[in-house]
């Protein structure tokens, strides 16, 4: 199984510090020791805000280690007229979350130890087992898509427990024979008026598609236009679409986590009809790549990164001899 490494927002490489993944489990683990909630829910909250703020032109970005960002009215208290409070006592006189988490007698927001025991204590009111965490999460985000982001983490996290899974897998087998060009944007007639979302990548029927992330399977079905498909929701918020389907692999479902270069299927022709509708078109994969910054998702050209991955694969396989 090939993975190639990569980090990728909208095609742009974000350099990692080496360090990172160090900080940010120490800072888990303190939230843990204090709060008695496993590490990898205050990493799944991590990671879906970090992503978010990537993407959204209206929230600040990220200055530390972590990624979460709490309002100054949530973090001075929603009556407090000072919106950027900092003193812990009128703080918590106010009902705000902030609170002083390094013991320097100061609620900053700015300060990740601050922070990361703010949301300690917020989640711990609500109780500390899967359940009271979900419902914690559906009151403060008031978005279950955002709740089911943010679980499918903990998922990932709870099962590889590791931070580092920023792996990507080309999604055909470079020894198969396949071309592909950039689509994206391109005019669909078939449906409607609409814009191709993804990049075709024609095969011959049969060939194995594989997973490009880790990720959990948030839907496998059929669908009139795609056909036999699955989408693959990574840790970044972003929703791996695999159509045009000839089959699934036989123990794949939905709620199931993968791994970059795992079959999830295999290259066909599917799609355009009724369920079981196949041969409108040559065979090939449609892959698409959609964003969700916590209101909504939108399609991104998935081109670059699928030449990155392709290109990475290569040049190990190069290195192998």
């Amino acid at each position: 199984m090939f993975i190639a490494t990569s980090w990728n927002v909208l095609g742009k490489e974000i350099a990692k510090d080496e360090n990172i993944y160090e900080q940010r489990m120490e800072l888990y683990q303190k939230a843990e020791a204090v709060s008695l909630i496993p590490w990898y829910y205050f990493a799944a909250i991590d990671q879906y805000e970090r992503n978010v703020r990537l993407v959204r032109r209206d929230l600040p970005k990220a200055t530390g280690a972590l990624g979460i960002y709490i309002p100054p009215e949530r973090w001075a208290g929603p009556l407090n007229r000072n919106k950027h409070d900092t003193n812990p006592f009128t703080i918590s006189q106010f009902g705000g979350l902030g609170m002083d988490g390094n013991g320097d007698g100061v609620a900053n927001p700015n300060d990740d130890e601050d922070v990361i025991f703010a949301i300690a204590r917020y989640l711990q009111t609500y109780g500390t087992d899967h359940e009271h965490l979900k419902i914690a999460l559906w009151d403060y985000y008031q978005r279950s898509k955002t709740v089911d982001l943010i679980l499918g983490k903990v998922k990932i996290y709870k099962k590889y427990k590791t931070l580092q899974l920023d792996d990507h897998a080309f999604p055909l087998p470079l020894h198969a024979n396949y071309t592909y060009k950039n689509t994206w944007g391109d005019a669909r007639g078939w449906g409607g008026r609409r814009i191709h979302e993804g990049t075709d990548i024609f095969a011959h029927y049969g060939v194995p598609v594989r997973a490009t992330c880790y990720g959990v399977v948030e839907l496998k079905g059929w669908n009139k236009y795609g056909g036999w498909r699955v989408g693959i929701r990574d840790i970044n918020n972003t929703y791996h679409y695999f159509a045009h389907l000839n089959g699934f692999a036989s123990n794949l479902r939905e709620g199931q986590i993968v791994e970059p270069g795992m079959i999830i299927g295999s290259v066909g022709s599917s799609g355009y009809g009724p369920p079981g509708t196949a041969g409108k078109f040559p065979p090939h994969l449609h892959y698409g790549m959609y964003k969700d910054n916590g209101y909504t998702e939108w399609s991104f050209d998935p081109y670059p990164h699928l030449k990155m991955w392709e290109r990475a694969e290569k040049m190990q396989k190069k290195q192998r001899g």
